[in-house]
């Protein structure tokens, strides 16, 4: 693992895989900084080791959300399920680590980074002999080249961004991936779906998407119209048809509709962009925020107002991390 295989010394710079060596290296130089360490009697510095070490997340990330669906294109779903479960044991150590800081038992850290490093040089082995390669034989020079786009918004555990791949897109204007309007190879049509910031849908899936939002969503132009209510079957406060295209000082009580317009009001001018309020309402907690929504050029285009029953959600405790469908 000291030096590069020869697949990659002929990849181009700023190639995803490249950048993921890169990243090896660093790993591999934190790592031997780390278990030299000595969290009791130089905590500053392990602190500062292990928090670098820990933007592997943006890493695994990668791995999951880019390049593992690219092979799945493919046919090659391997990846997706067997080493992503080793990417979640090792986030499990991670975690294992700052739970020993917290509690502020720093003789048990050291054991626990030994594993993380040895799970570590494993995986990286695993990925240099058989992932990188085969993801290499497999993808094509478009799958490499979206997929660095992509890359972009999760990030780097680098300190600064990788050039870019290919090189020539250096000069040219960045465009986020929300913005996008390229066409690229899926798995469905998108004729007569509705373009989103990221993905398609069609009018179906995004109208049953809200339906069983378990929230109340309201959508209030800009000029305080009601253009839109979501229609799910346990909503926290009634509405119907009749509050589409009826200005929404109309729809609240007369106690209640100052501090509504006080709210538009402050969006409107942009000195704020979110409000919240809890109440008591038939037995229950309900939370409501508004949110204020503006386009890119930050011009104001009306608000959303989201309602909850968060009765059941102050009560958890602890964590569940297995189903419990008994």
């Amino acid at each position: 693992m000291n030096s590069w295989p020869q697949y990659v010394t002929e990849l181009p710079e700023g190639h995803p895989v490249t950048v993921y060596f890169e990243e090896n290296h660093l790993i591999q130089s934190l790592l031997s900084q780390l278990t030299g360490s000595d969290a009791e009697q130089d905590f500053e510095l392990f602190f500062n080791l292990f928090n670098q070490l820990a933007e592997v997340e943006k890493r695994f990330s990668r791995k999951e959300n880019q390049l593992f669906p690219y092979l799945e294109k493919h046919g090659w779903t391997g990846p997706s399920q067997g080493m992503w479960a080793f990417h979640d044991e090792i986030r499990d150590l991670f975690r294992e680590v700052r739970a020993c800081i917290e509690a502020k038992t720093l003789n048990k850290v050291s054991r626990i980074v030994k594993r993380i490093a040895g799970e570590l040089f494993h995986l990286m082995e695993v990925e240099e002999h058989r992932l990188f390669p085969n993801a290499l034989e497999l993808l094509s020079e478009d799958d490499w080249k979206e997929m660095r786009e992509g890359d972009v918004e999760i990030g780097w555990m680098l300190s600064q961004e990788p050039v870019a791949y290919p090189k020539e897109t250096a000069e040219e204007e960045y465009v986020h991936p929300g913005e996008d309007r390229r066409k690229r190879r899926l798995p469905f049509s998108t004729d007569d779906r509705i373009r989103m910031n990221e993905g398609y849908m069609s009018a179906e899936q995004l109208n049953l998407m809200l339906q069983f939002m378990p929230v109340d969503l309201t959508y209030v132009d800009e000029n305080d119209i009601v253009v839109f209510y979501n229609r799910g079957e346990n909503r926290v406060f009634p509405r119907s048809a009749g509050i589409i295209g009826r200005e929404v000082k109309f729809c609240h009580p007369p106690k209640s509709v100052d501090p509504v317009l006080q709210i538009l009001e402050a969006f409107k001018k942009g000195t704020q962009d979110t409000a919240e309020f809890w109440i008591n309402f038939k037995d229950k907690k309900i939370h409501i925020r508004y949110f204020a929504l503006r386009d890119k050029e930050d011009n104001y285009k009306g608000v959303i107002e989201m309602s909850q029953d968060i009765t059941e959600i102050l009560k958890i405790e602890g964590q569940q991390r297995l189903l419990d469908w008994g």
